[in-house]
């Protein structure tokens, strides 16, 4: 008897787990994403892609199991720093869990993607990738593992500065190991920026280069320092008697071990606490008599620095785009299988319009993305600090929103939302604060340079052809773009103004998204595909480049049929996402 209610008890247990929605967790995040899979043959080349899909469908698969389990396994075991050996001597090392070892592989070796841009051979391509390809591994890796992209792009983007500035004898001896895909040889790369005396500030800081025949050595310390135990780390320091701010300031590259094979003169204080991103190591370092080579004229450093900006703001980009896919998946799961007074939480209508208002900015950030990954590089100059001052924000919205979507699980370390809004927020930081981005994207690219002239030259270019788009809604969309563009100009025009520059970049974004969105819908919808985009176009439109009427219910018609055909699961006719734009 005593069997039978045990029996009993186990199978009740069973239906009481049943009853909780799953995670994306075996999931396939390559093949359950159908925005990504239209869009690419948009923007990547057909013989490229058709190499890669197999290469991306493995990923997604690896994303959704294997490195799903890797990267929480690291999450629980984060690194530890051991200050000294057992002869008691300053040799510190960082242990890191064999998960996050593995992980590693999968991105350095097997992937590479820290390499593709540089060199033929990458997953079996003869030639150097362009950037789409990387970014969109990154896209996919970022929805298991935020931390490790870290270090897989300070490696990519630090070897383009050797490359660029180094003397041919860096070359030489660097370049091939950072784009190794062997674990044995390959020299990951980190770049140490940050200092107490100058975070946002970069042209406060105080580390010292002094001249060591025809090397420099290093006194003073960094701060913040990601990927902190790298092989190489390529920073900014003021060479002795330099000038201040940041004309002053020499880049160079810093080896961990010298020639000799002894280990460099300076060492890891102690391994930063932080709220997310806790995989990857990030720690404070001193530097007491450091060996590094410089890299370019000593009084340009900082300009050179600046040459990995824009990649690095695409890499945020992509990371936040692809973090935005994980959350809103992780949402859908939970409303479509969790039922509440009756009938599925997705079938509510005011569940239905918050996964609406987490599925606009998600796609909003995909378009961002393959758009920043092949613009014109006059375009660049605006579109990446836009960019990354928006998708980074609305990452942190959208994941608490599907934390929401899932209700109290999602605040349990148990399930993937309380690590999802974790690492959300550490993009708000990296590559410059809200503050920074918005302030350069205006006051510099708009103010300085004019950079919005071109971007509004390339959106004009792109909506040539609106075949099929109601000239209304053509009228009303052109109309916008052009305010925003206005009122940025308005706003770089005065110093006084530089309360709205935030405002001014949103509005930006939105535009070039909202541009985006119709070109993209259309050229599928015409094509007999799913015209999706264009309802999504809609809202972005009148939610956010335009301030809606609430107060008309009326008004607000259109978005119950925009609604239930984004929560489909059917490709959505041209003739069909046209008519809702009037109505």
């Amino acid at each position: 008897m005593t069997n039978h209610v045990g029996l009993a008890n186990r199978e009740a247990a069973t239906r009481r787990s049943a009853a909780l929605a799953p995670s994306c967790r075996g999931l396939n995040y390559y093949l359950v994403d159908r925005s990504v899979r239209d869009l690419l043959p948009l923007y990547m080349e057909a013989p490229l892609l058709a190499h890669l899909e197999p290469h991306l469908g493995e990923l997604g698969k690896l994303a959704g199991g294997t490195l799903y389990d890797l990267s929480d396994q690291a999450e629980r075991h984060q690194p530890v720093l051991h200050p000294r050996d057992g002869y008691g001597r300053d040799e510190e090392w960082v242990e890191y869990h064999p998960a996050y070892r593995e992980m590693e592989r999968i991105a350095f070796g097997q992937f590479g993607m820290h390499a593709m841009c540089h060199r033929g051979g990458v997953l079996g391509w003869p030639s150097a990738m362009p950037p789409i390809a990387k970014y969109v591994f990154h896209y996919l890796f970022a929805q298991a593992e935020f931390g490790l992209l870290c270090p897989v792009n300070l490696t990519d983007s630090s070897s383009e500065l050797v490359r660029r500035y180094g003397t041919d004898a860096l070359r030489q001896k660097y370049l091939e190991r950072m784009w190794s895909q062997d674990p044995a040889t390959l020299f990951k790369c980190a770049q140490f920026m940050t200092e107490k005396a100058g975070g946002s500030d970069v042209g406060a800081a105080e580390l010292v280069a002094v001249r060591d025949g025809e090397n420099w050595k290093l006194h003073g310390e960094k701060w913040f320092c990601s990927n902190a135990d790298a092989e190489l780390a390529v920073l900014l320091a003021r060479p002795e008697g330099a000038a201040s701010g940041g004309r002053g300031l020499g880049l160079f590259l810093m080896p961990k071990t010298l020639p000799d094979g002894s280990r460099n003169a300076y060492r890891i204080v102690r391994l930063k606490d932080k709220l997310g991103s806790r995989t990857m190591a990030s720690g404070e370092i001193v530097f007491e008599g450091a060996v590094a080579y410089q890299l370019g004229a000593l009084d340009q450093g900082l300009k050179q620095m600046l040459v990995m900006v824009n990649s690095s703001r695409v890499s945020h980009l992509a990371r936040a785009a692809g973090m935005m896919r994980r959350c809103l998946n992780e949402a859908m799961q939970a409303a479509r299988h969790r039922n509440a007074f009756g009938r599925a939480v997705i079938d509510h209508p005011l569940m239905r319009r918050q996964l609406v208002k987490l599925m606009v900015p998600t796609e909003q950030a995909l378009s961002a993305l393959l758009y920043s990954a092949t613009a014109p590089e006059k375009v660049l100059r605006l579109l990446t600090p836009i960019v990354k001052y928006r998708a980074c924000r609305d990452n942190v919205t959208v994941a608490t929103g599907a934390m929401e979507a899932r209700g109290g699980n999602g605040y349990i370390e148990d399930w993937p939302n309380a690590r999802l809004v974790r690492d959300a927020h550490l993009g708000l930081i990296w590559e410059g604060t809200s503050n920074i981005n918005a302030l350069d994207a205006v006051q510099r690219a708009v103010g300085k340079v004019g950079a919005h002239h071109a971007m509004r030259d390339d959106l004009a270019s792109r909506l040539g052809d609106t075949q099929g788009l109601p000239g209304q809604f053509r009228t009303r969309l052109d109309g916008a773009i052009g305010g925003a563009l206005r009122f940025a100009e308005e706003v770089a025009a005065h110093p006084e103004n530089e309360r709205f520059c935030r405002v001014a970049a949103g509005k930006l974004y939105h535009a070039v998204t909202s541009a985006l969105l119709i070109q993209e819908g259309l050229r599928l919808g015409v094509a007999g595909g799913d015209a999706r985009r264009l309802l999504l176009a809609r809202f972005v439109l009148e939610h956010r480049l335009q301030e809606p009427n609430m107060l008309s219910l009326e008004g607000q018609r259109w978005e119950d049929e925009a609604i239930d055909l984004l929560l489909g699961e059917t490709p959505v006719p041209l003739s069909r996402a046209a008519a809702l734009l009037l109505t």
